[in-house]
């Protein structure tokens, strides 16, 4: 049985991607990352996964080895906000650029269209007329929406329709009346000078008073995102350090305090928005012929900070994650567990949420309580087998003699699902380099 061990009968899951760990019944090696899995294997239809577990079962050390594996197989990895950090010290051994944002520490110009005004160019030079109105169209939007969440996010409310389409028509007149790259502030200017294209959309009826009652509260949200409010100056100055999209890229956001809750949602919500932004601009050029075709795997660390931090988030994370059209881009979605989803507001904004779980490609849970099951079982199928494993492998510490806690049962555990499949149960051991930079 020694010469036979590892057995040369399969464990049933696929040796494509990054090699992650052993399956937990037969000792194989099991390979999975979503991008490999949709372009290499083609075993499922949305190059994505969902991670979650429980804290300190080991989520961020999965994602750091299907960061560091898939950067050795040529796929740039942007890790859109660090809170801990967890993965600063990888993108850095990778040779990648780390952004420091906080208070005091840097800004990120949400208002700023990146590379998407010279590509827009680009691409009209060389013929590609329809392509540049889309990429255009979408860097709108991404602004769009990131200006209207961190609105919601002063207010602790959503923003009205007739707000967001005042907002619209001052994003339009900037881009058309101003070549340089716009701040805040700008925006604030544009509704304050009432052009007639924003009185248009307000329904002043050509009543100054009218309109200035009107746009009254969303000026008053716009002077708090100036630097004047809890928000601070963080996104009303221009970028520091614009991101390169040719090696590894971390948003190091650990410096902003876990008790700030909105400015650590609004931080999470703008290096999305960046991250996104910056890859459909090279994506879009590489499909035109005119740049180099890159493929990158975007991590999306701690959801639930920015799902929970005001209502309406939700329909944000969702429009920003929508927004990416480029094939092959992979994406990690990481939280703890359903409950976090569960505890939104109101039934609409839950249902979305869960809609993140059900369009992933990939689901990978360490360990989780007994009250999970239910809610998982609502949006894939989970066998009593299957949840049973996940509940004992969430099961706490024991005490050792001296009254402090060893480590929990089920560190390292995973199972990884794809909807109608059973599940594929591995442990991931850490090299000694990856263990010294956890």
């Amino acid at each position: 049985m020694c010469g036979l061990w590892p057995f040369v009968v399969g464990a049933g899951a696929p040796m494509v991607g990054v090699p992650i760990g052993r399956h937990l019944g037969t000792g194989a090696t099991v390979c999975c990352d979503p991008v490999s899995w949709f372009n290499r294997a083609r075993l499922i239809s949305n190059p994505s996964i969902f991670v979650m577990g429980l804290p300190g079962r080991g989520k961020s050390s999965l994602v750091k080895r299907m960061v560091t594996g898939l950067a050795g197989y040529g796929v740039n990895p942007i890790v859109a906000g660090d809170l801990k950090p967890d993965y600063v010290n990888v993108v850095r051994a990778l040779g990648g650029q780390v952004i420091r944002l906080g208070r005091g520490r840097g800004h990120l110009n949400v208002m700023d269209p990146g590379e998407a005004r010279e590509a827009a160019k680009q691409l009209r030079d060389a013929g590609h007329t329809k392509a540049a109105q889309e990429l255009e169209a979408e860097s709108h939007g991404r602004r769009l929406t990131m200006v209207s969440a961190l609105i919601e996010l002063v207010r602790h409310a959503p923003i009205t329709d007739r707000e967001e389409t005042i907002l619209d028509q001052a994003l339009r007149f900037i881009d058309a009346h101003n070549p340089d790259v716009p701040v805040l502030a700008d925006v604030l200017a544009v509704i304050r000078s009432a052009p007639e294209s924003v009185r248009a959309v307000a329904l002043d009826r050509g009543d100054t008073a009218r309109y200035q009652t009107i746009t009254e509260h969303l000026e008053a949200s716009l002077i708090a995102l100036t630097g004047k409010g809890r928000l601070g100056e963080m996104f009303a100055h221009p970028t520091d350090e614009p991101m390169h999209l040719d090696r590894p890229v971390a948003f190091d956001i650990s410096g902003i305090d876990e008790s700030d809750r909105e400015l650590s949602a609004a931080a999470l919500m703008a290096c999305w928005s960046t991250a996104f932004a910056s890859v459909a601009v090279a994506g879009a050029l590489a499909d035109a012929g005119i740049g180099q075709r890159r493929h990158y795997f975007v991590v999306m660390d701690e959801m639930w900070r920015a799902l929970r931090a005001s209502s309406g988030m939700v329909d944000r994370v969702d429009a920003l994650t929508r927004l990416n059209r480029t094939i092959g881009v992979g994406l990690a979605m990481i939280t703890h567990t359903m409950n976090d989803l569960e505890a939104l507001p109101n039934s609409e904004d839950r249902a979305k949420a869960r809609g993140f779980v059900e369009r992933a490609g990939l689901v990978a849970c360490a360990g989780l309580p007994q009250s999970e099951i239910p809610l998982l079982r609502s949006i894939m199928s989970l066998s009593a087998a299957e949840a049973d494993t996940l509940t004992s492998w969430g099961a706490p510490p024991a005490w050792n003699q001296a009254g402090a806690n060893t480590t929990p049962p089920g560190v390292g555990q995973f199972l990884i699902k794809v909807q109608g499949r059973p599940g594929i149960p591995v442990h991931v051991d850490l090299t000694v380099d990856e263990a010294r930079r956890v």
